[in-house]
Order: C-alpha cells, then structure tokens, then sequence
C-alpha cells in the first residue's frame, strides 16, 4: 500500500513537470512504453525488483535500454536513484497514465470478452459507450474465457454484466430459491 501512495505521488510530480515543460503528452508515451516493457518482458521485470543489483547498475540499464525518452522521464530515473525506489518505476507509470488521462479528460472503458474482439465490435461497442459519458473513450479489452460468452462493461465506477456466466448464475439463484 505504501509503495502505491509512493508511486502517486512520483507521478503527480512527474506530470507537473511535465506539464509546466509542455511535454506531458511525450512523458506519457514513455511511461506506456516502460509500462509495456516491464510488464511483457519478466527479464526487465525481474531486474528491476531484484534487490541485490545496486541502483548504480538499474539506473545506467534502464538509461541504456529507453534510450530515446524525454529528459523528464531520464530526471525519474535519477530520481529513483537518489531515492532508492526502482522497484516502483511499473507503478510510477501506470499512474502516470491513468492522471494524464484523467487530466485530458480520457476514460477507458474495461471490456471483458471471452474471447478477443475484432475492429468491428470495438468500433460498436466504443460508439454505444460514448452515448453513456461525455468524455473521450479509449477502449481496452480483457479476454476471460471464464465468462462463457457476452461482456462484461466497466467505466469507472460503473459495471454492466451482460455475460453469460453471470446469466447461469442468476439462473442457479431464482432455482434454488
């Protein structure tokens, strides 16, 4: 929990001053893209959580392997250094994101399928969901085998479980009633 209250604070700096240099947009491209790396590839992931590999030797690799960011997000890295806290550099980013987005007035909205949707479906399904909010909608979609068929719809705070898994389930509950 500490480290998440860490790595919001981290972000919310790193985006003013990002904001105040008017490079918050390229800043939030890196942190997609160290936010994806760190994630896909458990070599970076694991590198960086070691708690052996002096912060020397993360700081100068992770210079190495972003080579092409923005100075701002080179200055998080030092940061980091100074502070010890590349453990929290995944965090960092993905709070990045969701506090640019939020500023530029972006919601996902989460779509749990079961299996993966094609351009067709997103492009329908992000046309209904913009009659729901008056924000720009990007759409990001989770595959769950688990609920059989349908789709399960979250924006923000606010879910629509049209899934068949949970239709069997509601099912089973009025039988047993």
């Amino acid at each position: 929990m500490a480290s998440t209250r860490a790595a919001i604070r981290y972000a919310k700096a790193i985006l003013d001053l990002a904001n105040s240099k008017g490079v918050a947009e390229a800043v939030n491209n890196d942190m997609k893209t160290i936010a994806q790396a760190i994630e896909t590839n458990t070599e970076l992931s694991t590198f960086i959580q070691n708690p052996t590999t002096t912060v020397e030797v993360k700081e100068s690799a992770l210079l190495e392997v972003f080579a092409d960011v923005n100075g701002v997000t080179k200055g998080l890295f030092h940061l980091l250094f100074e502070n010890k806290r590349f453990e929290i550099l995944d965090a960092i980013a993905k709070e990045y994101n969701k506090l640019f987005d939020e500023n530029n007035g972006v919601e996902v909205a989460k779509v749990t399928t079961a299996i993966p949707m094609d351009a067709a479906l997103e492009a329908k399904v992000l046309a209904k969901v913009a009659t729901l909010s008056d924000k720009k909608i990007t759409i990001e979609n989770i595959v769950d085998p688990s609920i059989i068929g349908g789709f399960i719809l979250r924006i923000g705070d606010n879910q629509y479980n049209a899934s068949v898994a949970n239709r069997l389930q509601v099912l089973k509950r009025e039988l047993s009633n």
